[in-house]
């Protein structure tokens, strides 16, 4: 079934290009802080897939049959989060516009990569600062920001943005959760995430993903970090309308306390095995 869908996506977008090459009024306005940009054509941005509801069905499907026979593959998660996350989108996208924070999110449009971090600048700020605790969290983990796949089939510029802001914060929620990479830490976030964002593919993750513990890891989810996750997840601040690269320098005490987020209630061991979708 995926692969049929990738045939089918993958002539849609030879002829959209086609299209655009053959004379169309296609001008783009660029921001010198992001790779994402407003055209003539409504949400149009580079790598954008346009697709139709019943394509968007059949992706949303397989995706989610592949993503739940590996949990590993990553792109089927995306493709998933992408084509079911409408609506939710569109709730965090207000939401960052009535924000100041967010709305300033929206108007920089900061990215998260390797190329936009100082990397040696946060790895020498003292222990327990945000920024040191995230270069911390990335080489225990042995994963890197540039691991986010670009966003291709949400239909509106400025959406897809959300989504890929949302991707790209995903490792601070893992830095303030104290959560590592693993299935278990992974399943807490997406229990945090699921409560704090409505996205269906945060729900669907925190629902499966479960299905893939060992029992001493389920008895710790349920009795703990779960109840823990979910009742963090709903109080704190939307996880979006947080500059996080303005907070460098703060305490993660103290960035916990001013979103609302509560310490774990037990340490889950780093393991090398990791999933982070």
């Amino acid at each position: 079934m995926w692969s049929c869908a990738v045939r089918l996506l993958r002539l849609r977008h030879r002829r959209h290009c086609g299209f655009l090459s053959a004379g169309a009024n296609f001008k783009a306005t660029y921001r010198s802080t992001s790779e994402f940009t407003k055209t003539h054509h409504e949400g149009l941005y580079p790598g954008h897939i346009p697709t139709t509801v019943l394509q968007k069905g059949l992706l949303a499907i397989s995706s989610g049959v592949a993503a739940l026979q590996d949990p590993y593959r990553h792109d089927m998660v995306a493709v998933l989060g992408e084509t079911t996350g409408h609506l939710a989108l569109v709730k965090l996208r207000d939401g960052m516009r009535n924000d100041p924070e967010g709305y300033a999110i929206l108007t920089e449009r900061p990215r998260i990569r390797l190329s936009t971090l100082d990397l040696n600048r946060m790895s020498s700020m003292p222990d327990g600062s945000f920024g040191r605790e995230y270069i911390r969290f990335l080489d225990d983990n042995h994963v890197t920001p540039d691991s986010r796949a670009d966003v291709k089939f949400v239909d509106d510029e400025e959406l897809a943005y959300v989504m890929q802001r949302y991707r790209e914060v995903h490792d601070f929620l893992h830095t303030l959760l104290g959560m590592p990479t693993n299935m278990l830490g992974e399943v807490a976030v997406k229990w945090f995430e699921a409560a704090n964002t409505g996205l269906p593919m945060c729900a669907l993750g925190a629902v499966l993903g479960p299905l893939r513990l060992k029992p001493s890891h389920l008895q710790t989810l349920f009795k703990s970090l779960g109840p823990w996750a979910l009742q963090n997840g709903r109080k704190a601040r939307c996880i979006l309308n947080v500059f996080y690269e303005r907070r460098w320098e703060q305490s993660i005490e103290d960035l916990r306390e001013e979103l609302d987020i509560e310490p774990p209630p037990v340490i889950v061991i780093t393991s090398h095995k990791s999933t982070h979708y």
